[in-house]
Formats: structure tokens, C-alpha cells, sequence
């Protein structure tokens, strides 16, 4: 099986969509009354959350890229 890179951001998202389907199955099932637009800020928090974490994770990748990146310039082989 290929290995994937873990995106938090996903994750997150997938939380709060979960959540919000769960809100709704209970008031579908009968097990609470769920008002149309409780759903509503649970799901837009959940997007800015996922766009957060994902922008912070992608800005941690790309400096430890950075940091651990060959200097430009330096030949990686000598030749003799």
C-alpha cells in the first residue's frame, strides 16, 4: 500500500461535516428537535478550522523543506 502525506486540514473538515450529519440524524431519527439553521455555524466553523489548520501545515512543510534542503551550488557528487 503507498504511503500518503497526512493533511490535518481534511481531517478537521471531515470532523465538523461528520457532526453535522450526525445533528441531522438525530432530528431525522426523532431523538432531538434540530432547529434548520443550527447546522449552519457548526459547518462554516468547521471550513475556516480545516483552512487554518491547512495553511498552518503546509507553511511548517515547506520550512522544513527549506531548512533541510541542499544549499544550491554545492555539488552533491565530486569527481575526481
Amino acid at each position: 500500500m503507498l504511503r500518503h502525506e497526512f493533511q490535518p486540514g481534511k481531517l478537521v473538515a471531515g470532523t465538523f461535516l461528520t457532526l453535522a450529519g450526525i445533528i441531522y440524524a438525530g432530528d431525522a431519527g426523532g431523538l432531538w428537535e434540530t432547529p434548520w439553521f443550527a447546522v449552519i455555524p457548526a459547518v462554516v466553523i468547521g471550513l475556516f478550522l480545516a483552512g487554518t489548520t491547512a495553511i498552518v501545515t503546509r507553511s511548517l512543510r515547506r520550512r522544513r523543506r527549506a531548512r533541510h534542503a541542499e544549499p544550491a551550488g554545492v555539488p552533491t557528487e565530486t569527481r575526481e
